[in-house]
């Protein structure tokens, strides 16, 4: 999961992967909503690819992405567990501004 964490940190690929997670994209549709080189847009999709992230076809010339979700599932599964304590030291802060 430590990969994720670190895949993730990135805000290309975090980019990448909410663009990817609701449909398929081609490579070059990507370059284009991001605005970064192809280059750019390869290597980044080339990391989350081999972190699991996302998967990829060939279809024609073009490549295509879908984010892979189940890492990201067990990723918000962890940090949900955290969630109580977030929430019981906001609500120490507000009382103590209070």
């Amino acid at each position: 999961m430590a990969d994720v964490f670190q895949l993730m940190a990135d805000p290309t690929r975090r980019r990448l992967v909410e663009l990817t997670a609701g449909q398929e994209r081609s490579d070059s549709e990507l370059v284009e909503a991001t605005g970064l080189s192809q280059p750019a847009v390869s290597k980044q999709l080339r990391r989350l690819r081999e972190g699991g992230l996302v998967s990829v076809r060939k279809s024609g010339r073009y490549r295509m992405y879908r984010a892979r979700t189940e890492e990201l599932r067990e990723m918000r599964d962890w940090l949900l567990r955290y969630g109580p304590l977030w929430t019981e030291r906001l609500d120490a802060l507000e009382e103590h501004l209070d």
